[in-house]
């Protein structure tokens, strides 16, 4: 039972790498020394066995230590990877999110077509590239984060390449547009510079115009929206330099709000420049003063928009941190949850280390006292057997007595074999000589039946049935060959008839395509001239009838005109009216106010008349002569606002002639340019008008108030008053006489505008008549043209006719070269089939021959064949012979290795008896075997308490839980891969 152990060892320890190193190291014998008793002995042998468990212990503790040391630093390596990982994905997050929040601000969605067309060749590389990622270096798990990564990187570079695009258009736009400002500033008179401020001012207000003069006008609202455009990419522009400069947000924020405010406040100085310089300037640079401030109010808005989006990417930067703390947090959460996890885990384990091992120690104790009282047993029941003059033991008589009866039943069953297979051997021996006596009588049936004799009778049968197909074969395409010689040439002859015939048909149909073609080119010729002289007559007549309607277009404005002037000097008039009624009840109120101030003066001043006379006198040649001064003053002011009035009405004379002028020779844009012009004008003096006129009555109310305060000047008030009342009634009479004037003047222009209307009536009958005219020339044109297409058709139809005959005749061609292929074809497969008949005869000739030979050689080979078989049985009885000496031999080697393994034990049974003075060192010794049968073959320290379920291989826990952590998932003895769910815990108890 020992050596069995002891070999079972050596294979298991042959299966690992320990055992080797411990098979090349050679130990020296210990010496025990000398011995009185077996006291002795077991106390030296426990003493001996105590120093190398204490060896073994200590081995084993430094291993412990080491593999505490290796798993300490896997752990912190796996801590250190753990926590790198959750920082990539905390900033992955943060990356997506703030590419997220980054399309947003930069409205990724909206994107025009001709901006994708125009993406730039970098970006397209650089999407390319990210589109052709090595998918095999992406685990499962990343890769859909990767791919939205992917997606919204890609989006973040076609939204920034875009951005530069537009950049790109609304500066060649803006180039462009200053470019045609200079050369028209270069060019153009003062009075275009105006009639392009006054365009530009029409446009901004959007007033009510014609349609005409609305569409002029979109390339102004377009070149507005290029400008705001270019505003939009330039605030982008500035969103990316302060993401850049994200890292010091305060500073930044605070230099910018800093920078901003100066700008704004430089901003608003200009703006005030900017107005003053055109409220002093008075109507020649209103265009460019207004494009001032606008540009002021557009980079008022700039700042304030740079502004807002500094206070974003404050709130962005903050939105920011505040993540990466939220995510830092619920990483430090994860962790300690693991943490605690694993803690409980290792509580567990723990645990069941200590019940396991409590119980191994109460297994131990039980052990120790049954050994302990098997060794006082074996002290008291020594006796002595007499006999042979030397003391045996009990139990090892009965040992070789147990050793006694396994060799006889060893003995008994060799007996059994033995018989068993002289009975084999005896029938073999008979069924060879049935054999030998069947192989020298065969008879013919068995020869027919076997496959060889049936496979070349069927090889024969397909033979000749492959001939006699052949032959009917040839027959058939030689009658094949003959009628299709014969329906070739038959159709040969009817295509040479079709030919001719087609060829006449051809010939007739061209000679009269020929015939109407040369009758459509005279009808064409005859239109063409009669379509070129309505051209020349429509041509002296259209320039004539465009000026004639400009004109009527002008003049219907003009009419609306001064319809508007004829109703706004009647508003006017009203309220002259008005003011004349209210000035005349204020110096009612006056007069009577001064009445009773007047008569209390006079009673007071009756007891100092004598004094005061003079005094009074004096005073009233002071006011007489300063009433008079005053009227002076007014008269030149009234003679100089009619001065002025004259000088406006002849400039306004002046310019509507030069505006009649310019009428009849411009365009009706043109026209419509300057009725803005004369509009806007009107307005400007207009407004002027009404602004001195409110100074003028604001400084007679300054006054009126002014002369109230005092009781002293009412009288001069009242003398005042009059003479402003008569004033005003002159202004009434010359306002009545200048509105007569333009009523004679409305009815001389009403006069004239139904003269032109009349004239208008006529030259709209000629345009009518004209344009019937054209219209009659224009359907003959196209009547002509559409019997120029049937013509041109019916041309077509019989050119491709034409073509499809020549069509036609070529394939028949084609036809009749195929036909002649084929009959070469043909011709030549029947050569081939006469040559393959000669050939096949040829053959069948020396199949015959071969026949007549193979029947010499088969009688030949049957000669041979009887020295073989005469051969094979001496061969065979020589083998029989060798074989039943080999079984002899073979079986005496059986025997004598059982002898040897017999012998073996009891020699390795008297060693231990030998070397062990006790029996108690061979109990340990086959303890010791046990013992390293139920330890880990892995780590040889700890014992086995797990089974993989895939080969059933049994290890100790901890082992397989480190080779499954550290990716080492295969079995140490098979190499069978396992997996988490593929060991289990078992209790061996």
């Amino acid at each position: 039972m020992s050596s069995k152990r002891a070999g079972e060892q050596s294979s298991a320890s042959n299966s690992g790498s320990p055992p080797a190193k411990k098979a090349m190291t050679q130990l020296k014998p210990i010496e025990i020394g000398p011995v009185r008793s077996l006291e002795d002995m077991d106390i030296k042998v426990l003493q001996f066995q105590n120093k190398k468990l204490v060896e073994r212990i200590d081995q084993r503790r430094k291993h412990e230590e080491e593999l505490k040391r290796r798993i300490e630093q896997l752990e912190q390596r796996q801590a250190t990877d753990d926590a790198v990982l959750c920082i990539v994905n905390r900033y992955w997050n943060q990356l997506d999110e703030d590419v997220r929040v980054l399309l947003q601000r930069f409205d990724a969605e909206g994107v025009d077509e001709d901006e994708k067309e125009n993406e730039s060749s970098a970006v397209t590389s650089f999407l390319t590239l990210l589109s052709q990622w090595d998918r095999q270096e992406i685990e499962d798990k990343l890769s859909q984060r990767v791919e939205f990564s992917e997606r919204a990187i890609g989006k973040l570079l076609q939204a920034y390449d875009r951005l530069l695009q537009r950049k790109e258009k609304i500066w060649q736009i803006v180039k462009n547009k200053n470019d045609s400002v200079l050369s028209k500033d270069e060019l153009d008179e003062p009075t275009s510079a105006t009639s392009s401020s006054g365009s530009t001012i029409s446009t901004l207000k959007n007033t009510d115009a014609d349609p005409d003069s609305i569409s002029d006008n979109k390339s102004a609202d377009k070149s507005n929206k290029d400008t705001a455009m270019k505003i939009e990419s330039d605030i982008k522009n500035e969103a990316d330099s302060t993401l850049t400069k994200s890292d010091n947000p305060t500073a930044t924020t605070d230099a910018d709000n800093k920078n901003s405010e100066s700008d704004s406040s430089s901003k608003e100085e200009k703006e005030k420049k900017s107005l003053r310089t055109s409220t002093s300037d008075s109507g020649k640079f209103e265009g460019p003063a207004l494009s001032e401030t606008v540009m002021a109010e557009m980079d008022r808005l700039m700042e304030e928009n740079k502004r807002l989006h500094n206070i974003v990417t404050q709130m962005h930067q903050k939105h920011h941190e505040i993540i990466l703390k939220n995510s830092e947090l619920q990483d430090k959460n994860a962790a300690a949850e693991t943490e605690s996890a694993e803690l409980k885990n290792h509580l567990e384990e723990a645990e069941y280390h200590l019940e396991s091992s409590n119980n191994r120690v109460t297994k131990l104790d039980k052990y120790l006292n049954e050994v302990l009282s098997k060794l006082k047993t074996y002290q008291e029941g020594e006796i002595k057997v007499q006999g042979g003059g030397e003391g045996v033991s009990k139990n090892k008589f009965n040992e070789m007595m147990a050793e006694l009866e396994e060799q006889k039943e060893l003995a008994m069953t060799r007996l059994g074999e033995l018989e068993k297979l002289q009975e084999e051997h005896e029938e073999s021996v008979k069924e060879n000589e049935k054999l030998k006596i069947d192989l020298a009588t065969l008879p013919e049936s068995v020869i027919t039946e076997t496959t060889e004799y049936k496979c070349l009778q069927s090889q024969f049968s397909v033979l000749y049935n492959e001939s006699v197909q052949m032959r009917a074969q040839l027959e058939e395409c030689r009658n094949l060959f003959s009628a299709s010689k014969n329906a070739h040439l038959r159709q040969i002859e009817q295509m040479e008839l079709e030919e001719l015939a087609m060829q006449k048909k051809l010939r007739k149909e061209m000679i009269e395509m020929e015939d109407l073609h040369a009758q459509v080119c005279r009808e064409h010729d005859n239109l063409r001239m009669e379509f070129e002289q309505t051209l020349a007559a429509n041509e002296q007549t259209g320039p004539i009838n465009r000026e004639m309607r400009n004109l009527i277009s002008s003049l219907k404005t003009h009419n609306e005109q001064l319809k508007g002037e004829v109703q706004r000097y009647k508003r006017k008039l009203k309220e002259a009216y008005d003011d004349v009624e209210k000035l005349k009840q204020e110096v009612a109120a006056a007069a009577a106010a001064s009445q009773p101030s007047s008569s209390a003066a006079a009673s007071s001043s009756s007891t100092a008349e004598g004094t005061s006379a003079n005094e009074l006198g004096a005073s009233d040649v002071i006011n007489k002569e300063q009433e008079e001064l005053e009227r002076h003053r007014l008269e030149a002011e009234i003679i100089k606002d009619l001065k002025c009035d004259i000088k406006k009405l002849q400039e306004k004379e002046k310019e509507i002639k030069i505006h009649l002028d310019s009428l009849k020779s411009m365009s009706k844009e043109g026209r419509d340019k300057a009725q803005l012009m004369a509009s806007e004008k009107k307005a400007k003096m207009e407004f002027e008008e009404s602004r001195n006129h409110m100074r003028r009555l604001q400084q007679e109310l300054d006054r009126k108030e002014r002369r109230k305060h005092g009781d002293d000047d009412v009288m001069k008030r009242l003398r005042k008053l009059e003479e402003h009342n008569t004033e005003l009634q002159r202004c009434l009479s010359a306002q009545k006489q200048e509105e007569e004037a333009m009523l004679n003047e409305m009815e001389v222009t009403g006069q004239a505008f139904e003269d032109m209307q009349e004239q208008n009536v006529r030259l709209m009958q000629q345009l009518r008549e004209k344009d019937d005219a054209n219209f009659k020339l224009m359907s003959e044109r196209i009547k002509s043209n559409q019997i120029q297409k049937l013509l041109r058709d019916e041309k077509d139809v019989l050119a491709e006719q034409v073509e499809t005959l020549q069509h036609q005749v070529e394939a028949q061609n084609l036809v009749v070269r195929k036909l002649e292929e084929k009959e070469r074809l043909l011709m030549a497969t029947v050569s081939s089939m006469d040559k393959d008949l000669t050939l096949r005869q040829q053959a069948a000739e020396l199949h015959k021959r071969k026949a007549v030979e193979s029947v010499q050689t088969a009688t030949d080979l049957k000669l041979h064949l009887d020295k073989y078989h005469s051969q094979l049985k001496e061969a065979q009885q020589a083998v029989a012979d060798k074989t039943t000496a080999l079984q002899q031999q073979s079986f005496k080697y059986r025997r004598m290795q059982e002898e040897l393994a017999v012998l073996r034990k009891k020699l390795d049974r008297v060693k231990k008896i030998e070397m062990a003075s006790s029996a108690d060192e061979v109990l340990m010794e086959e303890i010791r075997e046990y013992k390293e049968q139920l330890t880990c073959p892995s780590c040889k320290v700890k014992k086995k308490d797990a089974v993989l379920t895939k080969c059933f291989h049994v290890f100790c826990l901890e082992c397989l839980k480190t080779r499954y952590e550290t990716r080492q998932r295969k079995c140490p003895k098979c190499n069978a891969t396992f997996g988490a769910n593929d060991y289990h815990r078992i209790y061996l108890e």
